[in-house]
C-alpha cells in the first residue's frame, strides 16, 4: 500500500478499514495508470505544443515546442518518465490531465517546476 503512515492513520480515523484502504490504493493507483495513458496520448496527437514553462532563451510567454514523445511509468501513485522534444527533452516526475486539450507536468531537473502544456497558446492565457 502507497499511504504513509499518517494517512493510513488518519482514513483508520474516519472509519476505513484495511479492507478500505487496499480498495483506495488500488483505485488510486487505476487513476494514476489512466491518466498516464492520456499524457502519453496528448503527446503522441500533437506534433506541436505551447507550455507556460520559462526558458531563458526565450522571452516567449508561452514557448513552442516541437514533440518527439512522452514515455511514462507508473507505480501505485507514482507517474514517472521522460519527456523528448526535437532537441532535448526532461525528466518527468508527475502529472494530470487538467481538461481535454490541457495537460501539467511535473519536470524535473533542469526545470524543476509544474508546466502546463497546450496544443494551442491561448488556451494558456
Amino acid at each position: 500500500m502507497h499511504f504513509d503512515q499518517r494517512t493510513q492513520r488518519a482514513l483508520r480515523d474516519v472509519g476505513l478499514d484495511d479492507e478500505d484502504l487496499e480498495t483506495a490504493a488500488e483505485n488510486v493507483a487505476a487513476f494514476v495508470e489512466a491518466d498516464s495513458v492520456v499524457l502519453e496520448e496528448f503527446f503522441a496527437e500533437y506534433d506541436t505544443v505551447y507550455s507556460d514553462m520559462q526558458q531563458a532563451h526565450t522571452d516567449e510567454a508561452f514557448p513552442r515546442h516541437e514533440v518527439d514523445h512522452l514515455d511514462v511509468y507508473t507505480h501505485a501513485d507514482d507517474l514517472r518518465g521522460w519527456l523528448r522534444f526535437s532537441g532535448w527533452g526532461v525528466y518527468v516526475e508527475d502529472g494530470r490531465v487538467l481538461d481535454q486539450d490541457l495537460v501539467e507536468l511535473t519536470l524535473g531537473p533542469t526545470v524543476h517546476d509544474r508546466v502546463r502544456f497546450a496544443p494551442e497558446r491561448e488556451r494558456l492565457e
